[in-house]
């Protein structure tokens, strides 16, 4: 027996699917400069239905996993789970996020939305009261993320972000920043 969904996902229902993209670009912090990395990856995206916050406030919620791996070693470089969240009846989505280097982002941020395209701008930062940055001591003194911003975009049958994250690393801050197109699998 199939059990349908009937979520109003919003700007996210383009998302939910399996994803995949060789064409990442990645700018990384190393103590003598700057590291450029090639890499591919694959996102999962599942509707998990709606939520309601103290009976006021209606989120529709999308979970992912994303693997991502350096071309060039097959090495995995990059590991993350968490959810993207619409609330109804606003423009607001928000992106939570872990990653396994004690790590985890609280961002939001609005959308548009046009017949063919949803795209999503959201961001964080230590000093925001509301959309923060939390991660491990180790990380907060030697390689602290002081802000994040991602925008989405997404179609039917393509995805593809850029992010920037400022790091306080290595003595200097530092525009770790990450780009690559997907195509649904």
């Amino acid at each position: 027996m199939s059990i349908v969904d009937e979520t109003n996902y919003g700007p996210l229902k383009d998302l939910i699917g399996a994803w995949y993209g060789n064409k990442g670009e990645d700018i990384a912090p190393e103590p003598k400069g700057t590291e450029h990395n090639s890499y591919y990856e694959n996102i999962t995206f599942t509707g998990i239905g709606e939520t309601e916050n103290a009976e006021q406030q209606l989120l529709s919620v999308v979970f992912y996993t994303l693997e991502v791996r350096r071309n060039s070693t097959n090495k995995v470089i990059h590991h993350e789970t968490g959810y993207w969240l619409w609330e109804q009846g606003t423009n607001t989505v928000v992106h939570s996020l872990t990653i396994p280097r004690g790590m985890c982002v609280l961002a939001s941020g609005k959308f548009e939305q046009s017949q063919s395209e949803s795209v999503m701008n959201v961001g964080a930062t230590l000093t925001n009261e509301n959309w923060q940055i939390i991660q491990s001591p180790f990380m907060a003194q030697n390689a602290k993320m002081k802000s994040y911003q991602q925008q989405v975009k997404v179609t039917k049958n393509k995805l593809s972000y850029s992010q920037t994250m400022l790091l306080d690393i290595y003595g200097k801050e530092f525009e770790h920043t990450d780009k690559n197109e997907l195509n649904r699998k």
